[in-house]
């Protein structure tokens, strides 16, 4: 009876990079060479969605991690040098970054170290949401949104805080890159002191220190060196609950971030290129006019006199035309109600709510005792604080224009409708024909105002008028205004401008008159940016070298592997903080497993050793042969929980017909009290593998956790201990099998089946219960991969 039940077999387009269970659904991601990022469920491997290659974000997916709730899912792009992080229920970006280095390997944790001070954290009620609105839910009727919100709500964007529980994103890249982001957001330590291109990285869940695997090499022709760096990172854990409420908070000011620049796309998209049609109208009708007199004059007289030089009334007749006229107002009154609700309703809230959030910080950046050791900085956030204050400034600014403009261009319109309706002899409605002394002066001054010829602006924007004046604050540029607004006669201005000593007071925000909004956006995100700057600094510096080991060198014919699949693999087990590194050394063509421990607390040497593991012939019925009797050797190694690993083996003298084996190797059958006592005293001179023949070896003979993986060149495994379920990936990287792990029997396995299926199909999300069928037409699946998908279905894949 096989110890393991497949559940799912599938020959894959395109070869597998990389492959991630998630920590909390039987959901596997997958990234590819094309570029794509699937996302597969466990039975029968049917596809949920896939997120194509974007030449905005990135084409070379490198490495992929689960945030620990299982509801984010972050990928690194090599060719752009970003993080992309993705809501699981929906292939679109919630939020991405960039960092200096091509990533290389990425590791999401979760903290389980407990306080009492952090369990209050944890269960108290966030005090903004009381003191605070609710922010309003971006709307979904615009195509920036669309993309990334579902049809049921629009608020995902919030989903990025995910749970108070401190939990982070560590990233590795070349040239010894390493970065800590909180929460997967808020960069909290940059690392330095580390040799070469990082192959693995583990943080403990206790904070304490920082497990490093590395690959040096010193030319590209050259050999590869991989070697074992323990980082201490204790001055994390030593300040974790001050660690966790700057993070939280910086979070919070990273998602609003988003949040604004998400609500000022949908500004930008709800003002329409139709809008600018009046300034190029009139352009065009100044190039072509022969007589000298000002486009202002024409309007003029027929404002005043109610006649239009034949030149004007072709103008308006032929070319903006009666019917083009009322479009022209109905636009620019849609589009401007569009952008005065979303200032409003969302700039502002994600405005103030920014305020607030800042103004927090620097209480707690005052507290010295607790936060100065972190790097926090009171005077970088009063500057972040007086930025925040100087976009709130503008957004109010670009109210009052909407405001106006909405009356100025209501009475122009209103009035340059009856005069056409005259000019085409038209029968102009009684209530329409009113027009009084004010209203004449209304428009009269707005012609005077918007109706300049400007000859310097036809050189800088190809037009002689302005008088759309909205558009210019949403244009994302760093060029002046072209029609900044006209404070004359403004009496704080005035004030401000003879009062010399409030020029520099704290409480008034700066001002930029002369700037657009984007402009002004812009200059806030790097002062915030900035202000964030420091604790990643002063933290990063504090972490230290605390031991070295080089392991191996590499043999060339190793390079076209994909450098993620190699080993060595780390673990951290929560329960004993230790940090375990799996590898192999080959050796006469047998690969022994070799296990590294290393306690995560430095200053303790107990529980630090390695061991080498080797397996003897389970297969064969004589299992007691002899000491030689060691014939498997091990291809790829993953921690499968704290107590086992999961291996691939094959046989070392592989002939034709021979298979390779999915097996679980019992730590306990490794660890026993006699090999504790046997531990090396290596020499850190040289590398491990020339002192392999002195560390102590146990031979294991697998009983019964073991199962032949038949017609299948299998070389990787992918595992996930509290899913209880595997992955193996052939060395082709096309053909994978999945695997239930822990199956007793056919009945008892059948019953847990239905009851997974039960509660699967009760609780998770209708995007993630689709059948293959509907993801793959949804996302648009290529014709190669159909067939497969309908073989699947047809085949037998009983084990």
């Amino acid at each position: 009876m096989p110890a393991f039940r497949q559940v799912g077999e599938k020959q894959l387009p395109q070869e597998v990079v990389f492959m991630a269970w998630s920590p909390k659904r039987d959901l596997i991601a997958l990234a590819n060479r094309a570029g794509e990022v699937l996302l597969h469920r466990l039975a029968n491997f049917q596809r949920v969605w896939s997120l194509p290659p974007n030449e905005n974000t990135g084409k070379e997916v490198t490495t992929l991690a689960w945030r620990p709730d299982g509801k984010i899912l972050a990928f690194g792009l090599t060719d752009t040098k970003r993080i992309i992080l993705c809501d699981v229920e929906k292939p679109e970006s919630l939020h991405s970054f960039s960092v200096d280095s091509s990533i290389t390997y990425m590791h999401w944790m979760e903290v389980t170290e407990e306080s009492s001070v952090l369990t209050s954290f944890y269960n108290a009620e966030d005090e903004s949401n009381l003191l605070l609105p609710k922010l309003p839910a971006l709307p979904k009727n615009y195509s920036t949104t669309a993309k990334i919100f579902s049809e049921e709500k629009s608020d995902e964007i919030m989903k990025l805080l995910g749970d108070a529980r401190l939990n982070a994103l560590v990233l590795g890249g070349s040239c010894g890159f390493i970065e800590i982001y909180a929460y997967g957001m808020f960069k909290i330590a940059t690392v330095t002191g580390v040799a070469g291109s990082c192959r693995g990285l583990c943080l403990s869940s206790d904070l304490k220190s920082l497990s490093v695997i590395t690959e040096i090499r010193d030319s590209s022709d050259s050999e590869a060196e991989i070697t074992y760096f323990q980082l201490d990172t204790s001055l994390l854990s030593s300040y974790l609950p001050e660690v966790t409420r700057m993070a939280r908070k910086f979070t919070h000011i990273s998602t609003l971030l988003q949040y604004i620049k998400l609500s000022l796309t949908c500004m930008c998209e709800a003002w329409e290129e139709i809008l600018m049609q009046m300034d190029s109208r009139l352009t065009k009708f100044v190039q072509e006019k022969n007589t000298t007199t000002s486009v202002q004059d024409e309007f003029m007289q027929l404002l005043l006199w109610g006649k239009a030089s034949l030149e004007l009334q072709a103008l308006l007749m032929n070319q903006l035309t009666v019917k083009g006229l009322k479009k022209l107002g109905q636009s620019i009154e849609s589009s401007y109600s569009s952008i005065q609700k979303l200032v409003i309703s969302h700039l502002q809230s994600g405005s103030e709510a920014l305020l607030y959030h800042l103004s927090e910080l620097k209480g707690m950046a005052l507290w010295k005792q607790k936060y100065e050791s972190l790097g926090l900085d009171a005077s970088g956030i009063e500057e972040a604080i007086t930025a925040v204050g100087s976009f709130i400034l503008k957004a109010n600014e670009l109210l009052q224009v909407i405001d106006s403009s909405m009356k100025n261009f209501k009475a122009f319109f209103r009035w340059l409708y009856v005069a056409m309706l005259r000019m085409s002899e038209d029968h102009v409605l009684p209530e329409l024909n009113k027009m009084t002394q004010k209203d004449i002066t209304f428009v009269a001054d707005f012609l005077t105002e918007h109706f300049n010829e400007a000859p310097e602006l036809y050189s800088r924007k190809g037009k002689y008028f302005n008088v759309e004046r909205v558009g210019q604050y949403l244009k994302d540029e760093d060029d002046d205004l072209v029609s900044p607004p006209n404070t004359e006669g403004n009496q704080w201005f005035n004030f401000l401008k003879n009062t010399t000593h409030l020029k520099e007071s704290p409480l008034l925000f700066p001002h930029y008159p002369e700037k657009s909004l984007h402009f002004v956006k812009r200059q806030m995100e790097g002062i915030i940016d900035q202000c964030l700057l420091k604790p990643a600094d002063v933290i990063g510096k504090s972490v230290h070298q605390a031991f070295c080991m080089s392991l191996y060198k590499t043999s060339q014919s190793e390079d076209s592997t994909p450098q993620l699949f190699k080993l060595p693999f780390l673990w951290n087990d929560k329960t004993s903080n230790i940090h375990y590194v799996l590898f192999t050394m080959l050796e006469d063509s047998i690969s022994k497993i070799y296990i590294l421990r290393r306690h995560t607390d430095t200053s303790r040497s107990v529980s630090n050793g390695i061991l080498a593991v080797e397996f003897g012939n389970f297969l064969s019925n004589s299992i007691h042969e002899s000491s030689d009797s060691r014939c498997y050797s091990c291809l790829d190694a993953h921690f499968y929980d704290d107590e086992t690993v999961t291996v691939v083996l094959k046989e070392s003298m592989e002939q034709e017909g021979k298979e390779r084996v999915l097996a679980q190797l019992p730590l306990s059958s490794v660890y026993t009290d006699e090999d504790q006592d046997r531990e090396l005293i290596w020499d850190s001179a040289r590398r491990l593998d020339e002192q392999s023949g002195e560390i102590p070896t146990c031979t294991v003979i697998l009983e019964n956790q073991w199962r032949v993986l038949e017609n299948m060149k299998a070389q990787y495994v992918s595992v996930n201990g509290i899913r209880k379920v595997s992955c193996v990936l052939s060395s082709n990287l096309r053909h994978v099998r999945v695997f239930e792990m822990d199956v007793e029997d056919d009945g008892e396995a059948e019953e847990e089946e239905e009851e997974e299926t039960t509660q699967t199909a009760a609780g998770e999300p209708d995007e993630l219960n689709q059948s293959a069928d509907n993801q793959d037409n949804v996302c648009g699946a290529s014709a190669e991969e159909l067939p497969d998908e309908t073989e699947e279905r047809e085949s037998s894949l009983d084990p």
